[in-house]
C-alpha cells in the first residue's frame, strides 16, 4: 500500500517544485500543467500536490532526518566521527553550517509548498469531491504544522508565512518570535484534527491521521509550557484514538508492522517501489566493519556510546529492538568458509575515534571472550542485509510512546491526574518496575530519563532537553549531559548559552531583512 502512495509522491515531487516556483515567475511557459492556474483544477490533481509536501520526510543524504541527528550530537549520547557529529559533539556550531541551511530549506521548502496547496483547495471548485478537497487541506494544514514545530525544536525565533510565495519581494519576518509561530501550529493542527479522517484504507495508508494533528498540537502545549492543555489533549488521544502500545518494542521499528498500532505518523521509504525512494539510515549507522559482501556499505559514521548503551537495565526489553547486540565480522575475513561473530559487551575497548569500540584486530577470532566490541549501533533503523538502494524501513517521526510520556510530565507539571498512569505503561512494556511515591522533582528526571532510553535514535532529545533546562538553572538536563559528556571523554568544552538554541542559517539573513538572528548569536 505504501508503495503505490510512494509512486504518487515522487512522481508528483517535480510539478509540486514547479508550482511553487510558476507562483514566482511571469514567465508562460509550456506545457501549461506547471502553472498552478491551469493545472489544480480537480481534488485528484490537488491529491498529487499534497504528495510532495510529504516527500521530503524521506532521509537522504543532508535531508530531515540525517541533520536531526547531527543536531542531536550537541548532547554527546549520540556520537559520530562524519564532520558534521564531530563538530557538533565539540560544540562547534555556526550560522553558515551547512546541516543548519539543508534543514532549514527542506522545512520552509514544504511549508511553502503547504500554503499553496491550502491555498488552492480553498479557491478550487469541485463539487462532487467537496470531502477529498477538505482532507487533502487537512494533510497540508498538518504537514505546515508539522514544519513548523521541526524548526520551533532547534531554532525558536522563526520568520511565520502563511502564504504561498508569489514573488521574491515577499518576504517573510519573525518579529513575532516563537509565540507566533506556537500560536499558528495550534491554529493548524486544531484545523487539521476537524478536517483528517482517524486512519486509511488501501493506497492511503501513510498519510497524516487527525491523531497525527492532535499529537502536535499536545506536543507544542507542552512546549508552550500549557500543561492542562497538554493533559486533556493527551487524554483525548489515549483515551479516544483506539491507539495503544505494541506488546513487542522491535514493531515499531520492523518492516511487517509498518503504519500501524501506536506508529502515529511515519516517512514512507521504499526502494522497491521507486529506486530514489531508500534511506540513508544503513549507510550512516551500520557497523563499519560488518561484510560490504553481506550488505553492508556506505560509511558507518554514526553510534552512540557504549556508556549510554550500558545505562540500561538488563531487563529492559527495549534493548533487542534498539541496538545491534551482535553481527558478523569482517574484520578478520572468512574463517572456516563464514564470518566470526562479535558482541556488544561493557568490557570491550571504546573510545570516540572512528575504530573505537570495534573488535580489536588483533582479537582471536576463535576466542568468544575477545569477539566484542563497545559501539552502541542503532537496531532500530538499519537493515544489515540490504544495500542502501535496497532499503525499505519508514521512518518513525510520531509514535504512541511520545504522548504518554508527555502525558505524564503534563500531569506532573500541573499537579492534576494520576502522573504515574502513562509512563508506567511504557515501563511496563519494557518490562521494568513501575514507579511510585516519587517527588515532583525526581519524577520529572524520571520522565526525561524513560525519554532518552525510548527514543535514542530517533533524534528527540536534543529539543527536549533544552526545552527543560536553562543554563545554570536549577533544572538544566542539558547542560548536565554536556558537561557529563565532556568530563568522561576528556574534552575541551563547558555547556555555553549557544548550546540551548541553534542559529537561524546565514543565508536566511543575508536575504531577507526582514529576519533577526537569535539574540545570543548575533
Amino acid at each position: 500500500m505504501k508503495k503505490s502512495f510512494l509512486y504518487k509522491i515522487r512522481l508528483t515531487g517535480l510539478s509540486a517544485l514547479l508550482f511553487a516556483v510558476a507562483g514566482c515567475s511571469d514567465l508562460k511557459e509550456k506545457p501549461d500543467f506547471i502553472n498552478p492556474d491551469t493545472f489544480y483544477k480537480t481534488a485528484a490533481e490537488l491529491t498529487l500536490g499534497v504528495n510532495a509536501v510529504y516527500d521530503d520526510l524521506n532521509s537522504q543524504y543532508s535531508g530531515y532526518f540525517y541533520d536531526r541527528y547531527v543536531f542531536e550530537c550537541l548532547i554527546g549520547y549520540q556520537v559520530g566521527w562524519e564532520k558534521g557529529p564531530l563538530q557538533y559533539n565539540l560544540g562547534n556550531v555556526n550560522p553558515a553550517d551547512e546541516y543548519i541551511e539543508a534543514y532549514w530549506g527542506i522545512c520552509y521548502r514544504s511549508i511553502n509548498r503547504a500554503n499553496a496547496i491550502i491555498e488552492t483547495a480553498d479557491a478550487m471548485k469541485d463539487p462532487t469531491n467537496e470531502a477529498l478537497i477538505k482532507r487533502v487541506k487537512g494533510e497540508a494544514l498538518f504537514l505546515r504544522a508539522f514544519y513548523y514545530y521541526s524548526l520551533l525544536s532547534y531554532f525558536d525565533n522563526v520568520p511565520l508565512t502563511i502564504k504561498s510565495t508569489q514573488n521574491i519581494s515577499e518576504l517573510p519576518s519573525n518579529t513575532g518570535g516563537k509565540a507566533a509561530v506556537i500560536e499558528q501550529i495550534y491554529a493548524d493542527s486544531k484545523a487539521a484534527a476537524d478536517l483528517l479522517p482517524a486512519s486509511y484504507t488501501g493506497a492511503d495508508i501513510g498519510r497524516a491521521t487527525k491523531w497525527a494533528a492532535k499529537s502536535i498540537l499536545m506536543k507544542t502545549q507542552l512546549w508552550d509550557e500549557k500543561w492542562a492543555e497538554a493533559k486533556a489533549t493527551g487524554e483525548d488521544i489515549i483515551n479516544n484514538s483506539g491507539i495503544t502500545l505494541f506488546a513487542d518494542f522491535s514493531h515499531n521499528f520492523d518492516l511487517s508492522h509498518e503504519n500501524q498500532g501506536e506508529r502515529i505518523f511515519e516517512a514512507q521509504v521504499s526502494a522497491s517501489a521507486n529506486p530514489n525512494e531508500f534511506n540513508v539510515h544503513s549507510m550512516h549507522f551500520n557497523p563499519e566493519d560488518f561484510p560490504s559482501e553481506l550488505g553492508g556499505s556506505g560509511w558507518s559514521w554514526l553510534s552512540a556510546t557504549q556508556e549510554f548503551r550500558a545505562s540500561y537495565d538488563p531487563k529492559d526489553k527495549r534493548i533487542a529492538g534498539t541496538f545491534i547486540e551482535s553481527y558478523p565480522t569482517g574484520r578478520f575475513g572468512k574463517i572456516n568458509g563464514t564470518y566470526p561473530i562479535v558482541h556488544w559487551s561493557e568490557k570491550a575497548d571504546y573510545n570516540l575515534s572512528r575504530f573505537g569500540g570495534v573488535v580489536k584486530s588483533d582479537a582471536d577470532p576463535k576466542d568468544q571472550a575477545q569477539m566484542i566490541f563497545g559501539k552502541a549501533w542503532a537496531a532500530k533503523i538499519v537493515e544489515l542485509d540490504k544495500s542502501n538502494a535496497a532499503t525499505e524501513k519508514n521512518t518513525i517521526y510520531i509514535r504512541l510512546a511520545d504522548i504518554l510520556l508527555g502525558h505524564s510530565e503534563a500531569c506532573n507539571e500541573s499537579g492534576q491526574g494520576d502522573a504515574y498512569a502513562s509512563i508506567n505503561k511504557v515501563r511496563t512494556r519494557a518490562g521494568l518496575t513501575p514507579l511510585k511515591g516519587l517527588t515532583q522533582a525526581t519524577l520529572r528526571d524520571a520522565i526525561i530519563h524513560e525519554r532518552m532510553q525510548e527514543f535514542v535514535f530517533e533524534q528527540v532529545m536534543y529539543p527536549e532537553l533544552r526545552r527543560k533546562s536553562k543554563l545554570g538553572g536549577a533544572v538544566d538536563y542539558l547542560g548536565k549531559e554536556i558537561k557529563h559528556f565532556a568530563e568522561k571523554y576528556n574534552l575541551d568544552r563547558a555547556p555555553k548559552e549557544r548550546d540551548y538554541v541553534l542559529p537561524l542559517p546565514q543565508k536566511e539573513l543575508l536575504g531577507n531583512p526582514n529576519v533577526k538572528q537569535n539574540a545570543i548569536w548575533q
